[in-house]
């Protein structure tokens, strides 16, 4: 039994590592646990995967007569939780973050099954700090996370089970599909899957300055985004070497033909470039949880893998500055790309389904 939601960044780690076990014909049976209306409730079945579901709410940081309906449901999810394991007969629960997965995983220990949590970003979630004192294994993929938890002797840094489904993706001329130069250096921007406002008019504001640029640059707006972009431009011209378009529906595809990554810190994102050695320049959300992304792009930028631009620093000039920088120096290229290699975990998927192994025999 797997759990996690709220976010992609919980979300598809989980289906990396259930599609890693069913190639390995390793999966009998799995049932992924979530809300009735997180973003899980979408994501998974369209995967194929059987899914239920259990009412719960994070905490309300400022409305504390809310919590008292949150302690409430956890209660209630905790028993429908302990009646659903036994139901199952999991040999292992797993939980990848978010509120959801705490009443799953803490069912499961109280039953005194096998118990693991991953945790993704460099800065823990509440739920994986509560679960960390009942769980067998805290799993991270940064090391900066250990710091995070008191029970050392539990952790082990294992990455991000996404790493591995990009890992050995390869060049494939796929720029091509939105009339760009699979044999051209090319610079992705990308604010996410939702997009990111402030980065979308750095580059509007930067677009004629791109069009003197010996790269091409593909522009991901997000849908949400993306008709506004569209009003901004008007009837200015976009340069040839720069296309825009509203999402790229399978994004790990066009990343081995990228250059340079320019986006968001999250731990999906992370663990592709690191998976593929890409240079990045990240700028980080302010907007999320513990500013965990802040953080994510810190460890990256001390490791020499990527460049840092704080979102309260982001003006055209600064991401133009940045990314020519990067752009023209093949030197700094080739160290960026070996740093980031060195922080990538190409094996994650295998490492966690051998520690499963390891705990279910124990």
């Amino acid at each position: 039994m797997i759990s996690g939601g709220g976010t992609g960044g919980h979300i598809y780690p989980a289906l990396a590592l259930i599609r890693r076990l069913q190639e390995r014909k390793l999966l009998d049976a799995i049932q992924y646990v979530g809300t009735p209306n997180g973003l899980e409730s979408r994501i998974v079945p369209a995967a194929g995967i059987p899914f239920s579901t259990i009412e719960l709410q994070g905490f309300n940081r400022r409305n504390l007569f809310a919590n008292f309906r949150t302690v409430d449901l956890f209660l209630k999810a905790v028993h429908k939780a302990k009646a659903m394991v036994r139901e199952f007969q999991p040999d292992i629960v797993i939980g990848t973050g978010g509120y959801v997965s705490s009443a799953l995983v803490y069912a499961a220990a109280r039953e005194h099954i096998p118990t693991m949590i991953h945790e993704q970003n460099s800065i823990a979630g509440v739920t994986n700090k509560f679960l960390a004192h009942y769980v067998d294994k805290i799993l991270i993929a940064f090391p900066d996370a250990a710091d995070q938890f008191r029970q050392k002797d539990k952790i082990v840094l294992v990455g991000n089970p996404r790493a591995q489904e990009v890992a050995g993706l390869q060049p494939n001329a796929r720029l091509a599909d939105f009339q760009l130069s699979p044999n051209r250096s090319t610079v992705l921007i990308f604010g996410g899957s939702r997009g990111a406002a402030p980065i979308n008019e750095a580059v509007l504001s930067a677009l004629a300055e791109f069009g003197s640029q010996s790269y091409q640059v593909l522009f991901v707006t997000g849908n949400v985004h993306y008709q506004n972009v569209l009003d901004q431009l008007g009837d200015k011209a976009v340069p040839n070497n720069v296309k825009i378009v509203p999402y790229v529906d399978d994004m790990p595809a066009i990343l081995p033909d990228v250059t340079l990554l320019v986006g968001r810190a999250g731990a999906t994102s992370i663990a592709e470039i690191t998976a593929l050695g890409i240079p990045s320049i990240l700028i980080p959300s302010p907007y999320v949880t513990h500013n965990h992304q802040t953080k994510n792009a810190s460890s990256m930028a001390q490791a020499g893998a990527a460049v840092m631009l704080p979102e309260t620093a982001l003006t055209d000039k600064t991401l133009l500055n940045a990314i020519t920088a990067i752009m023209g120096d093949d030197d700094r290229q080739a160290k960026m790309k070996k740093a980031t290699l060195a922080l990538g975990h190409p094996h994650a998927s295998d490492d966690i389904i051998q520690l499963m192994q390891d705990l279910i025999q124990a």
